[in-house]
């Protein structure tokens, strides 16, 4: 039975995650939106082109997230 919350974490954490290359400074992300309020973002690298080392809160990562939930290439809450 220990699996199942392993494979449940697993699953919330990594399903639904879609590959977004930030408007402010070309670098690729996973991202998931399980509501508006709810991003997941999972870095490829550790470096931001524009930061450095990446940082929670990237401002311009948000709004050009936020740009894609408007029109449409990333989804809101959908599980697929």
């Amino acid at each position: 039975m220990a699996a199942e919350p392993v494979r449940e974490s697993a699953w919330y954490l990594t399903d639904g995650l879609r590959p977004h290359v930030c408007d402010g400074c070309g670098t690729t992300v996973l991202v998931k939106k399980n509501s508006l309020q709810h991003t997941s973002v999972q870095w490829q690298s550790t470096t931001c082109s524009r930061l450095g080392p990446t940082v929670a809160g990237c401002p311009a990562l948000r709004d050009s997230i936020e740009r894609a939930v408007r029109d449409g290439t990333i989804e809101v809450g959908g599980d697929d």
